[in-house]
């Protein structure tokens, strides 16, 4: 199922144990490399250690309450695992980041994306296109295999002009069908049936 990411944005963190709100969810870490969550930091009173993290690995069930995770000690501080570390210290922030296409046309900025929830990775980015272009297009979704390579200052994507130019070239030169489903050749009756 997909979700868009800024629904998790502030969700709770409940504990299954105790049944009580442990934390809330403020940011998504995410991966550049695969553009997969690998954890969320998360705020709340009863947290030992600032940031803190909550794995998406740790991360029991995401139901109407919030996030479920079975206690206190999923929590886990900036130093306890060196993938996350490393991942938060790019400091890698997706919302906002503009994005292009590979003739460096402009298309907007990231304002949102869906993410699959059963393994939290990022399917299609939400691209809000600036002020003259939101005229006409108020939104532009570009699916993460369109994604040619991404940095911390620009996402560039493959654009789809060049295709829909040569679809359009193909249709207008051959103006002649062919009903696929009737034969040219007249068809022999056979006597035995």
């Amino acid at each position: 199922m997909l979700l868009l990411g800024s629904r998790l944005i502030g969700i709770p963190v409940m504990g299954l144990q105790t049944g009580v709100r442990l934390a809330t969810a403020k940011a998504p870490i995410i991966d550049p490399s695969n553009l997969k969550i690998v954890a969320y930091e998360v705020e709340g009173p009863f947290l030992s250690e600032r940031p803190s993290f909550i794995r998406i690995a740790d991360v029991r069930e995401l139901s109407d309450v919030g996030m479920i995770i079975d206690s206190n000690d999923e929590f886990i501080g900036i130093n306890d695992v060196i993938a996350i570390e490393k991942i938060y210290k790019i400091g890698f922030k997706l919302i906002g980041l503009p994005v292009i296409d590979e003739s460096k046309h402009k298309l907007g900025k990231v304002s949102d994306y869906s993410l699959d929830i059963g393994n939290f990775t990022i399917i299609q980015l939400n691209v809000r296109r600036g002020v003259l272009r939101s005229l006409s297009d108020t939104e532009i979704l570009v699916h993460r295999s369109q994604i040619i390579e991404i940095n911390n200052e620009k996402i560039i994507v493959r654009t789809t002009a060049k295709k829909l130019e040569s679809i359009a070239k193909t249709k207008s030169s051959n103006l002649s069908y062919m009903n696929p489903f009737r034969s040219t050749a007249p068809q022999v009756k056979n006597n035995n049936q």
